[in-house]
């Protein structure tokens, strides 16, 4: 009787500790399990699994994702202003024949240069039947014409307008309630819409009379215009530089992102790009003072990098389980 409870009792001990051995023993990775946290990695590469994202030169320059090296900058309140872009009417002339007669001859057209003193046309007179030249006295650039070859033409009207387009005006229209905060000398940056910087200039005349149709009045710019840059007949837009603060570090405003109600800008190491919480400071209309999250020399998207989100976001995706 002894010996068969001392069997019963080595059995199960035993049982204990295989049962033991077994639960203790690493699986293997494999299955069904073993296949679901695998699932999605091939082919994705480029994702990190945490708030990051590789993308190569080339994927970069393709989306049109704009690198810049965070540093100071100055913050500027700025009033928005409308304008047109005119000739210099100081540097503007008007060629009338001196005596009525006959266009025999018409050698330039609108959009040609000139030089001072080019020949123009060349008019009949009907007073003394001899040819004589309409030349222009400056250099420049014909923006208007309104004699034809063989026209009957008189002093009473104009026959070319030239332009020396070097430099142009730009007429603002400023709202009556912003009126006070214009002075002539302050600072504008003029945007021509053209894809380059804008442009700094000044205020350089500001009309005494007001508009009655529009109740805005008149503030103009000079801007130098050597490359023809801006054409006279397109509008403009500018900022007026109402106070300026220098930011020891700012980024621009069109590189901040929102994930799950973070405020992130994403910084490049390598090719991978991370995304970076910020703690955030004052701003202007393009820049915003970074407090945290980024050093002064760092690499970041500073457009375009809502693709580097889109990005992101399918990583995330394919990561969840």
């Amino acid at each position: 009787m002894i010996k068969t409870i001392r069997n019963v009792v080595v059995v199960a001990v035993l049982a204990v500790v295989v049962a033991l051995v077994a639960f203790n023993m690493p699986r293997k990775s494999g299955g069904a399990t073993g296949h679901s946290h695998g699932h999605g990695h091939e082919g994705h590469e480029g994702h990190d699994h945490g708030n990051g994202v590789a993308l190569s030169d080339a994927k970069v320059a393709a989306a049109g994702i704009e690198l810049l090296k965070a540093g100071p900058e100055t913050l500027r309140d700025t009033l928005t202003l409308n304008g047109m872009l005119l000739p210099n009417q100081e540097m503007l002339l008007q060629v009338t024949p001196r005596f009525p007669g006959v266009v025999r001859e018409v050698n330039k057209r609108v959009g040609d240069r000139v030089e001072r003193n080019d020949v123009l046309a060349r008019v009949e007179s009907n007073q003394s039947l001899t040819v004589y030249d309409l030349k222009s006295s400056i250099a420049g650039t014909v923006i208007d014409r309104q004699i034809a070859l063989g026209e009957y033409v008189t002093e009473q009207k104009v026959a070319f307008t030239v332009a020396d387009l070097s430099t142009v005006w730009v007429d603002f229209a400023v709202n009556r309630r912003d009126l006070k905060r214009v002075r002539t000398g302050d600072k504008v940056l003029v945007d021509p819409s053209d894809g380059d910087p804008p442009l700094e200039t000044t205020i350089s005349y500001l009309s005494p009379v007001g508009n009655a149709d529009t109740q805005s009045g008149l503030a103009r710019a000079v801007l130098p215009n050597a490359d023809r840059r801006f054409r006279p007949g397109l509008f403009v837009t500018a900022r007026l530089i109402l106070s300026a603060k220098s930011a020891p570090l700012a980024i621009r405003l069109s590189a901040l992102q929102t994930i799950e109600n973070r405020t992130v800008a994403f910084v490049r190491d390598g090719e991978k790009f991370e995304a970076r919480d910020l703690e955030l400071g004052e701003r202007d209309g393009e820049w915003v003072e970074v407090l945290f999250g980024i050093s002064e020399g760092e690499i970041y998207a500073a457009k375009n990098s809502f693709v580097i989100k889109a990005e992101l976001a399918k990583g995330s995706a394919t990561h969840e389980h």
